[in-house]
């Protein structure tokens, strides 16, 4: 597996050239001699036809796509450019499962595209939302004018993989392209039986190859399925609508040299990976810790089954050296990678050791709030606004979603009504205030 980007840095620091080029800092620094520009020979990213090209022709194969086009300003960057993608026919309505992320949102009001939302029947989590094929079927049926495509979160926060196989067959049938949100799933492709999106029938997914593959943060993929290669033609006027002209070279090369462990080792390290977080979800379990069903490298701990809110055991584990990804009132989440030790894993059981369990807490009831829009999601968001505490927000039009990453799944989006049920829920998710409509 060649590694162009990475072997042309190299070669370039070697020259021992005087940089009278970007970056100001001239490469002076162990991690910023590899921090350059587009100088001759190191390609542009949203023109690429040179090295850039070359590595991502890499990632391509080894993901089965018709292309994979790096992005170095995260999923974000992916997810607007497949919005931008599948807008540009007469539909500019998609429909979406309720749990996105915030990106999403925001690239909508760009993109002035309206949103026709599929809700759970059973709704547990704000970032959960199991949607099934029958459901994304009966909601195309009853759909007005057909959607440019149906847009959905897998794995989500809570490690849910939805059942995208299922999903995509009544998508083809629908004539519908499927994008996905996979930021959570780059590693999927690399199991023993692949649960990539791509692999599953997914027309387009934005993968945040640094959630779960050794990349720098920022680094992503937007993958187009070989299903449907007229996507290939504009991606990247797609992504460059959106993206920096400066992109970082550090994260390129990140990616770049990622390919080369993907291609080698990264089955057999994944292999192992997964089967000590099975064992570690085990060993939780009998302590009799609540671990939740989820993706093969999350761990998920319901923490008000032992008497805690998220928040709280999250503060405990911390304490005892283990920093969680994701805590709130309800869950702890852990993610894993094959570049944990032994030792990780092994703190994390003694952490959990040494909890002290309590009575349960009850679960919080939550009733789906089927948000009436008032506002298009563009309107609401250029609109003037103000920032009010969300006890004075009750029957204000939301402005632009007030949550914090992670999860960034919004409760209110903008141009919905906010009513009693997305008061409590602001409460519940610890949300102070919220910018509305003036």
């Amino acid at each position: 597996m060649n590694t162009p980007i990475a072997d042309f840095i190299d070669s370039y620091i070697e020259s021992n050239s005087s940089r009278f080029h970007m970056p100001g800092h001239k490469g002076v620094g162990e991690i910023e001699k590899y921090d350059i520009t587009e100088i001759s020979g190191a390609d542009v990213l949203y023109s690429a036809d040179g090295i850039i090209n070359e590595s991502e022709n890499s990632v391509s194969k080894l993901f089965g796509t018709e292309h994979s086009y790096y992005c170095t300003e995260g999923s974000t960057l992916a997810i607007k450019a497949m919005l931008a993608l599948v807008s540009k026919g007469t539909s500019k309505t998609i429909l979406a499962a309720r749990n996105v992320h915030k990106a999403f949102v925001y690239g909508c009001a760009l993109l002035d595209l309206s949103v026709e939302w599929l809700y759970p029947k059973d709704y547990s989590h704000l970032c959960a939302c199991s949607i099934s094929a029958e459901d994304v079927r009966s909601a195309l049926a009853k759909t007005v004018e057909k959607p440019c495509a149906v847009y959905i979160t897998s794995p989500d926060y809570l490690g849910n993989i939805a059942d995208i196989s299922g999903i995509s067959k009544v998508c083809r049938e629908a004539g519908v392209p499927l994008l996905v949100d996979n930021a959570h799933g780059a590693y999927l492709n690399f199991l023993e039986h692949s649960l990539h999106p791509i692999a599953l029938g997914a027309a387009m997914c934005a993968d945040s190859a640094h959630k779960t593959l050794p990349v720098l943060t920022g680094g992503a993929y937007l993958h187009v399925s070989k299903d449907h290669p007229e996507f290939v033609k504009g991606a990247r006027s797609a992504l460059s609508l959106f993206a920096s002209t400066s992109p970082s070279y550090l994260i390129m090369r990140s990616l770049d040299l990622c390919n080369k462990y993907m291609a080698e080792c990264f089955k057999s390290e994944l292999s192992d990976c997964v089967a000590k977080t099975d064992a570690c979800k085990k060993e939780l379990a009998d302590m009799g810790i609540s671990v939740e069903a989820s993706e093969p490298c999350k761990i998920v701990v319901n923490a008000e089954k032992m008497g805690y809110s998220g928040d709280a055991l999250g503060d405990i584990l911390r304490s005892s050296g283990v920093e969680a990804e994701f805590c709130d009132c309800e869950y702890v989440v852990l993610m894993t990678s094959p570049r944990n030790t032994d030792e990780d894993f092994e703190k994390v059981l003694n952490a959990f050791q040494n909890i002290e369990h309590r009575e349960s807490i009850a679960p919080f009831s939550i009733t789906p709030a089927y948000a009436k829009q008032v506002m298009s999601i563009r309107e609401a968001t250029f609109a003037e606004n103000e920032l009010v505490p969300v006890e004075k927000a009750i029957g204000r039009v939301c402005a632009s979603p007030s949550v914090s990453c992670p999860p960034a799944v919004p409760i209110a989006v903008s141009g919905e009504l906010i009513g009693e049920t997305e008061i409590s829920l602001f409460k519940r998710y610890g949300i102070g205030s919220i910018e509305v409509v003036k």
